[in-house]
């Protein structure tokens, strides 16, 4: 083989191992990629259907049910302009409240329930998510809008 053929055969191999690896990261990038919504966006059916997603927004009052003898529990997400059920089976933050902000991540099911892998409360008193708190305030506009037309 000419020391052309050469040169041009490890050029090829360099870009196809190249072109391989950019693939795989990529790749395992989208698959870990959660997107985060607020509660009306899921009942929009803005949502992907049996994907991970966050939802976030504040716990509802009254909403936190426990099973007993288990580590499930029952509560309801809200933006103040639409509220989702949610299920999680697990140990809940110690921030963990009625009226405070909380962020899950899982999927909805068939019955419209969101099924949570993880959830994560606000740590202190004045932090929310920015997505969750842009949630919240674009509820609370569309409402005024509402109301006042």
């Amino acid at each position: 083989m000419k020391p052309r053929h050469k040169k041009l055969v490890m050029i090829v191999s360099g870009v196809t191992a190249l072109g391989v690896a950019a693939i795989l990261v990529l790749n395992a990038f989208q698959s870990n990629l959660v997107f985060f919504f607020s509660p009306t966006q899921v009942i929009a059916k803005e949502a992907p259907i049996g994907k991970s997603f966050r939802i976030g927004g504040l716990v509802a009052e009254g909403s936190v049910k426990r099973d007993d003898g288990s580590t499930t529990v029952h509560f309801a997400v809200t933006d103040t302009a639409e509220t989702i059920p949610v299920v999680y089976t697990g140990i809940l933050p110690d921030l963990f409240r009625e009226g405070k902000g909380v962020v899950a991540q899982g999927k909805i099911s068939s019955e419209g329930i969101f099924v949570a892998d993880e959830v994560l409360a606000k740590h202190d008193e004045n932090y929310m998510p920015p997505e969750a708190a842009d949630a919240l305030e674009k509820a609370a506009k569309a409402q005024k809008a509402s109301l006042t037309q």
